[in-house]
């Protein structure tokens, strides 16, 4: 039977409130980062991660936390067809940290939340049968109501030829077995626990689970009679973690010895946060079983993906892509502390970022010094314009994807306000106007920590006049301000576009900006985006683009700027630019509002008549953009 998905998860799906802070008490947070949380939801990510088609089944709320995981989920690939909004409950919320290596403090705010209300009547049986594989989690077996919606799910995969699998799982507190305040509580005997485990084990292909697991669904404390005790109701494959021992996989009869079963190679790391390890841990399990591995590969997957996972602050955030997972693969380990293994957050940076930007095509109205030069011009009037801008470009857009904007946040505040939530993609500059060496605006506080308060979908724009005649002083300073942003940008999660333009500053060749674009690297500094001037040789534009794909094959790409540059000469460097298809597009600006703002400031013409002249500015620049793209595309085919 064709299968639109590989895997459907089912159970919890709240959000993580992880505290920024590592070393203290959970009482003394001052902040925390948010993520997406609950096993199913971070295996749902963690297996698209991977390159699986993933979905998932759970109950959210109808509030602001609910939208967050929804949209996370659909950032990541997972289909959310089968996640329901619950109107009458909120969604579950956790609050966690790292004190140290041994203890990871938790609490659980799952009083009558969203995904426990989930019930078989949420359970499509066309979803369902949709997926190769349906894998549920211990909690949602521990309430009568989610319990049936899981059975459902199951009995439905089974019989529309699906697998099943089952991660064990266990929180005692979330069976009511251990208090509020022992959230990182992993084992509490309880024979009910055990039975109610059991009566539902017979129902799966893979069950996997921690020595302490499959003590509690064995009900034995003892590892090998409680494996022996899940085999006499289950066939299923058994796969038991071991932490740092790896895991053992056991598809017959149970063994003398844990060493007996079936293993894959581990990976000797620095621990640095075990939460959400076995999600991360499952998430390559899944896909080394989907693949039809042999379980010595599998298991390499998932004892990989843990490592990884163990070593990176949040759970979901830390797991891995497929190509981070090849890259860990081929080149080793280099330092155990993962975390501070440059290259390796370098590749797995660039391989989780989310959203398509393939095609770019961005109206920069980020201008402050030639703004505030016009006539009849005023801080108020230039943000008031700048809202017109955003108004021309939303107009061009219609909700679309492949449009965006450049805006600051000093003039154009309320423009940067309006813009949020809208799909447009955003750029917000950081260097003061025509600042040589490299100087910030004020906005970003003098360490930078400014940052702190950006949206996270805004993208740090900094533009660095420098050429490769430069002294060694210049150089200097720009290397330390460059270098200083773009680690702080990265800190707090934010894309960085860099902009060079040599010609404002000294002759230029077919080399320049190549020679310019080493050097940056050199720095280990990985922009998300070049912004580049237009090239008039396919000799300069194949040396920029060579130097980059040298340093990073996952940038994800080029701008081409304007220079106030006619629409007629903007055509014919647009076609040239286009035959390259690291270069996604262009980001320019006076071309499109230059007359409309002096016209506007002098008072000439109004609201209406200075939208609709950068609207059709703007539509123009897009569809000579993308006729340019087209021919090229037919050229090369």
């Amino acid at each position: 039977m064709d299968k639109s998905l590989d895997v459907i998860t089912i159970g919890r799906s709240g959000v993580d409130l992880y505290g920024s802070q590592v070393g203290g008490r959970l009482e003394d947070m001052g902040s925390f980062d948010k993520y997406i949380g609950g096993s199913p939801t971070n295996m749902a990510c963690g297996t698209a991660r991977l390159g699986l088609r993933s979905g998932l089944i759970s109950r959210v709320g109808d509030e602001h936390m609910g939208g967050f995981l929804r949209e996370e989920l659909e950032r990541h690939g997972v289909s959310v067809e089968g996640v329901r909004t619950d109107p009458e409950r909120l969604t579950a919320l956790v609050i966690l940290g790292i004190r140290d290596r041994e203890r990871f403090p938790l609490i659980f705010y799952r009083e009558n939340c969203a995904d426990m209300a989930l019930c078989a009547d949420d359970i499509d049986p066309a979803f369902v049968g949709a997926a190769r594989a349906v894998v549920a989690t211990g909690t949602h077996l521990s309430h009568p109501t989610p319990r049936a919606a899981v059975l459902k799910a199951l009995e439905l995969a089974k019989a529309q030829g699906g697998r099943t699998a089952l991660d064990i799982d266990y929180r005692p507190n979330l069976w009511g077995v251990a208090g509020h305040g022992e959230g990182e509580s992993r084992f509490v005997e309880s024979a009910e626990v055990t039975r109610a485990l059991q009566e539902v084990l017979p129902h799966f292909d893979l069950i996997v689970g921690t020595e302490e697991e499959f003590h509690i669904a064995g009900g034995s404390t003892d590892t090998l009679e409680a494996l022996r005790a899940v085999r006499a109701v289950s066939a299923a494959t058994l796969v038991c973690k071991r932490g740092p021992m790896g895991a053992v996989a056991f598809e017959g009869a149970i063994p003398e010895s844990l060493d007996e079963g079936q293993s894959g190679p581990g990976f000797a790391i620095e621990v640095f946060n075990v939460l959400g390890a076995g999600d991360g841990f499952m998430s390559g399990l899944l896909k080394g079983w989907l693949d039809g591995e042999a379980w010595p590969v599998t298991l390499k997957y998932a004892n990989a993906c843990g490592a990884l996972a163990v070593s990176r602050h949040g759970c979901t955030p830390a797991y891995p892509s497929w190509e981070e997972l090849q890259f860990f693969f081929d080149r080793g380990i280099v330092r155990p502390d993962l975390r501070n293994d440059a290259e390796l957050e370098q590749v797995h940076w660039a391989t989780n970022r989310h959203g398509d930007w393939s095609t770019m095509r961005v109206f920069a109205f980020d201008h402050r010094a030639q703004l505030e030069e016009m006539e009849g011009a005023d801080p108020a009037r230039i943000g008031r314009f700048k809202e017109l801008c955003l108004e021309a470009a939303q107009a061009v857009a219609r909700g679309q994807g492949g449009h965006g904007i450049l805006c600051d946040g000093r003039l154009g505040q309320e423009a940067l306000f309006r813009a949020a939530g809208t799909g447009l993609w955003t750029g917000r500059p950081v260097e003061w106007p025509g600042s040589r060496p490299l100087r910030l605006e004020p906005e970003t506080g003098p360490d930078l920590g400014g940052l702190r308060n950006w949206p996270r979908d805004q993208v740090v724009k900094c533009l660095c006049f420098c050429h490769p005649d430069d002294d060694a002083g210049m150089w200097a300073d720009q290397e330390a301000t460059v270098t200083r942003l773009f680690h702080a940008a990265r800190r707090n999660g934010l894309e960085f576009l860099l902009e060079v333009i040599p010609s404002t500053v000294g002759p230029v060749d077919t080399e320049t900006t190549a020679r310019i674009i080493e050097r940056v690297y050199g720095w280990g500094v990985h922009p998300d985006w070049w912004k580049l001037e237009p090239f008039d040789s396919d000799a300069a534009w194949a040396a920029a683009v060579a130097a980059i794909e040298r340093h990073d094959r996952h940038t994800r790409g080029i701008v081409v700027l304007g220079l106030d540059a006619a629409e007629e000469a903007l055509a014919a460097r647009f076609a040239r630019a286009a035959r390259f298809p690291l270069v996604k597009g262009f980001a320019v600006g006076r071309t499109i509002f230059g007359a409309a703002a002096r016209d506007w400031f002098a008072g000439r013409i109004g609201d209406e008549a200075a939208v609709a002249r950068m609207r059709d500015n703007y539509a123009r620049l897009c569809g000579i953009w993308d006729a340019a793209r087209a021919a090229a595309e037919r050229d090369a085919a």
